[in-house]
């Protein structure tokens, strides 16, 4: 048996012993748990940022990209906003043991769902130390056991912030082994986690599209994840003008490195007369628009550049959007449906029927009718914290939270009841 294979089989087997337990623990403990680790992480601010400036010195002298330090840097603001995740964790209501559908049947037996959590969880990420404190919050509010991989260039953050969450684990009654951290930097832990059929029920990474399509490509344990965000926004034909404007402008340039952000502007070719207002407003925030012929043709005064077929399938995660002009409503759902990822797409329409349409047809883990893609998010859903997005159909899809952290089985209470 390999090292890493015999790590990950002693860190499974805490972890599946944790998870046994944590069926039983109740709210209170959990989300004792939850505050004790925000009251430590205020105290204990000191020692996380002497872990952090090691991780910070040693991304200097790797030459870690701006952005990747900007991710994994920790100041006091940033270690107070995780304690306060932590303290606005606590205060969800909590999943586990709600039951749901009871009925009684004929033979006088009562049958409904139980909702269970998952067991032990697994998640990969990059960089963001942040996110150590924000998956162990939600893995045990929702009653699981955790093993967590962080990037190799925030170890010491991460073992700084585990340290500190395992230690309000103990205070509160709940077993520490519910949050565990991966603290080697060996790349062959991360394969003998996805591996890890007999421990580890369920991963999830977290991180770049090169991340998650490796777990994706080499898990053996189920993946909870979505590997692109391609999202569109059609405009009907029967669309409000200054909606149409406003929603194409907030998906678009609210936040651009972000996987809920239009990439695909669609729009009725009935409606097309607005596209030189709304690329003007686009490329007065800086946009590089890229459009099909009759786009250009529509926007003949405007710098919009030619879209290649490459552009339709591409998430571009910055300042850049697609724009195809289609003859109809079939047209914008057969192009969602050849380039989009599953992700968010929204129509922006007065027409009922065309609004259920869309809404019915579109196969995506988020629809919307006169909104923007921005808001596929778990805090707008009123989930309070997600975890991540699914573009998966099984078990769960969209936005992820505490109860997507859960399954659900089914009770019977019976009464002494027999079948005849």
């Amino acid at each position: 048996m390999s090292d890493a294979k015999q790590v990950i089989e002693r860190l499974g087997k805490k972890a599946t012993a944790a998870a046994r337990k944590m069926r039983m623990i109740e709210t209170h403990n959990k989300d004792d748990a939850l505050r004790a680790a925000a009251v430590l992480f205020r105290a204990e601010m000191d020692d996380i940022l002497v872990a952090n400036a090691l991780d910070m010195k040693a991304a200097d002298e790797n030459k870690l990209e701006a952005s990747l330090k900007d991710r994994l840097a920790l100041n006091a603001e940033r270690v107070e906003a995780m304690a306060q995740g932590l303290e606005e964790i606590a205060t969800l209501p909590d999943p586990v043991g709600a039951i749901l559908d009871l009925v009684y049947r004929p033979s006088g037996i009562q049958v409904g769902h139980m909702r269970v959590p998952l067991g032990v969880i697994g998640i990969i990420y990059e960089s963001r130390p942040n996110v150590t404190a924000d998956a162990a919050a939600l893995c045990l509010k929702s009653g699981n056991a955790a093993i967590l991989r962080g990037g190799s260039e925030a170890i010491h953050s991460n073992r700084a912030i585990a340290k500190i969450l395992r230690q309000a684990l103990l205070q509160a009654g709940v077993p520490e082994d519910a949050v565990q951290l991966i603290d080697q930097t060996d790349r062959a832990l991360v394969g003998a986690l996805l591996a890890a059929e007999a421990y580890v029920d369920v991963i999830i990474p977290r991180g770049g599209k090169s991340l998650v399509a490796r777990v994706s490509a080499d898990a053996k344990v189920p993946v909870i994840k979505h590997l692109d965000g391609i999202c569109h926004v059609y405009i009907d034909a029967a669309a409000d003008a200054d909606m149409a404007t406003n929603i194409a402008l907030n998906a678009k340039t609210h936040r651009y490195g972000v996987c809920n952000a239009m990439e695909t502007l669609l729009i009725h070719q009935d409606a097309a007369a607005l596209l030189p207002r709304i690329v003007g407003d686009l490329l007065d925030e800086g946009v590089e628009v890229r459009g099909c012929k009759k786009t250009q043709a529509a926007c003949e005064s405007l710098n919009v550049r030619t879209a290649s077929d490459e552009d339709w399938a591409t998430e571009y995660l910055a300042a850049v959007l697609s724009i195809r002009i289609v003859a109809s409503l079939d047209g914008a759902m057969d192009h969602i449906a050849q380039y989009s990822s599953g992700h968010t797409e929204a129509i922006v329409t007065n027409n009922y029927d065309a609004g259920q349409r869309f809404l019915r047809e579109v196969d995506s883990s988020s629809v919307m009718w006169n909104a923007s893609t921005r808001f596929a998010d778990g805090f707008e859903y009123g989930l309070g914290a997600e975890i991540g997005i699914s573009t998966d159909r099984l078990h769960v899809r969209g936005p992820v939270g505490l109860e997507g952290l859960t399954t659900q089985k089914w009770i019977v209470m019976g009464h002494g009841e027999v079948r005849s």
